[in-house]
């Protein structure tokens, strides 16, 4: 084989994994949501990975997927469903931000039609048998997992949950009713 055919297959074989790597995550899960928390993204000099034009949440959780983005788990609420949305991630990519988190902390689920508000009410270290984060809520809850530690080399022995509240929603102005006047004036 001369040495250009040996360029031209090697030049084709790496175009066909790169193809795979970004157009694997659009045919096993398209993105379905972006999310931000608000006070990572103010630092995003800090805090790059939270700029919330990245952090893509895909409808599954193959590895793959999660190597680019983070992953709905099945079987829980999809974003602007009621009940509890639970979104994972590896610790030390997309997730890794999530360490200094803190309770009060606001995190936006961005979607097609609009932006859901959430506020953080409980951070928790957990072991992967406890599935109870994964109960189904009365309210809309966001449920975020990573695994813990953060800086743990191997397969990591717990989880670290963020559990978050949805805020009510503000009237934008293109749903606000405008003032009338009264026929009086």
């Amino acid at each position: 084989m001369t040495l250009s055919r040996k360029v031209a297959v090697s030049l084709i074989a790496t175009g066909a994994v790169l193809c795979g790597v970004y157009l694997v995550p659009t045919v096993y899960g398209s993105a379905m949501s972006h999310i931000a928390v608000a006070r990572f993204r103010s630092q995003s000099t800090t805090n790059s990975l939270w700029d919330s034009a990245r952090i893509r949440a895909y409808k599954r959780t193959l590895n793959i997927i999660l190597n680019r983005g983070v992953g709905h788990i099945a079987g829980t609420a999809l974003p602007g469903q009621p009940g509890n949305i639970a979104i994972t991630g590896h610790r030390d990519g997309f997730f890794r931000p999530l360490k200094d988190a803190r309770e009060g902390d606001i995190i936006e689920v961005q979607r097609k039609s609009q932006t859901d508000r959430y506020v953080v009410s409980k951070i928790k270290i957990v072991f992967p048998s406890d599935t109870s984060v994964l109960n189904n809520t009365a309210d809309s809850t966001l449920t975020l997992i990573t695994c813990y530690p953060f800086y743990f080399v191997g397969a990591a022995p717990q989880r670290y949950i963020i559990q978050a509240s949805l805020l009510p929603h503000a009237p934008t102005s293109s749903t606000a009713t405008p003032a009338t006047k009264s026929s009086g004036e």
